[in-house]
C-alpha cells in the first residue's frame, strides 16, 4: 500500500511537481515508496544543508537528502572548491534567508491570461504575502505553514500553478555583471548536477539585460 497523500501535503505537491516535470510515475511510484519506507531496504536518508560562498560574494544554501553524509560531503565541497566558491560557517548564510512558501503560477491557462488580480483576489484571504510578476508567470510568496492553504486556494479558485515548495526565499539579493553571472551558473549547474541535491538556493540577481547577453552568447 502506498503512502497517504492526501494526508501529507509535502508528499503530494513533490508527486505534483514530478508530474508536471513529465517525470515517468514508475519513477514516481518507487521514489513514493522509498519515502514512505515500503520498500524494506533498510536505508536511511537524512537531510543536510550546506552553507556556501559563491563567486562576487553569491551566498547558496544547499539542501541534499542522502543516505552516506560523507559521500555527500565529499562531492559538495569538490564541486564548491571546482567552481570558485568555499563552504561557510553553520549560520553565515542561512541567516540571509528565510523559509517561505512558493508557488509559481503561469499567466497563459487553457487559453486565457491569469492576472495579478485574479492571483490576489484568490489567495490573499489564504495567507499570500506578496504577488511579483516574473515575465510568463507569477510568484506568490506566503509563510512556509500557509502554502498549502494558498495551494488550495488557487485550486478553488481553478487557477493553474506549475509548482507549490517550500524554499528558502533571500532578504536580500546580490545583482552580478556578465561574467559573474557565468561563473555563479556554473557552481549551480554542478551542485544541481549531484545526485544527493535536492535544492540548491542562492541570492544571486542577474539584471534583465545581463540575461539578454547570456541568452545572446547561448544562441551562437
Amino acid at each position: 500500500m502506498a503512502p497517504d497523500l492526501t494526508g501529507n501535503p509535502t508528499l503530494f505537491d513533490a508527486v505534483q511537481k514530478a508530474k508536471k516535470q513529465s517525470v515517468p510515475n514508475k519513477n514516481i511510484d518507487s521514489a513514493v515508496k522509498r519515502g514512505g519506507g515500503l520498500e524494506g531496504t533498510g536505508v536511511n536518508y537524512e537531510t543536510i544543508m550546506y552553507e556556501v560562498y559563491g563567486p562576487a560574494g553569491v551566498a547558496f544554501l544547499v539542501e541534499c537528502l542522502t543516505d552516506n553524509k560523507n559521500r555527500a560531503a565529499m562531492e559538495v565541497r569538490t564541486a564548491v572548491t571546482r567552481n570558485g566558491g568555499t563552504l561557510a560557517d553553520p549560520g553565515s548564510v542561512s541567516r540571509l534567508f528565510t523559509r517561505k512558501g512558493v508557488i509559481v503560477v503561469p499567466t497563459s491557462q487553457e487559453g486565457r491570461e491569469v492576472t495579478e488580480d485574479d492571483v490576489l483576489e484568490a489567495t490573499l484571504d489564504a495567507g499570500a504575502e506578496d504577488v511579483s510578476d516574473r515575465a510568463e508567470a507569477f510568484r506568490v510568496i506566503s509563510e512556509a505553514t500557509d502554502m498549502v492553504a494558498v495551494r488550495t486556494a488557487l485550486q478553488t479558485a481553478a487557477i493553474d500553478y506549475d509548482s507549490a515548495d517550500v524554499e528558502f526565499v533571500p532578504s536580500m539579493e546580490i545583482p552580478v555583471d556578465k561574467d559573474a553571472a557565468i561563473k555563479v551558473l556554473k557552481l549551480a549547474d554542478a551542485l544541481e548536477d549531484l545526485d544527493d541535491v535536492q535544492n540548491v538556493f542562492t541570492n544571486v540577481d542577474i539584471p534583465a539585460d545581463v540575461a539578454a547577453q547570456l541568452d545572446e552568447d547561448d544562441e551562437d
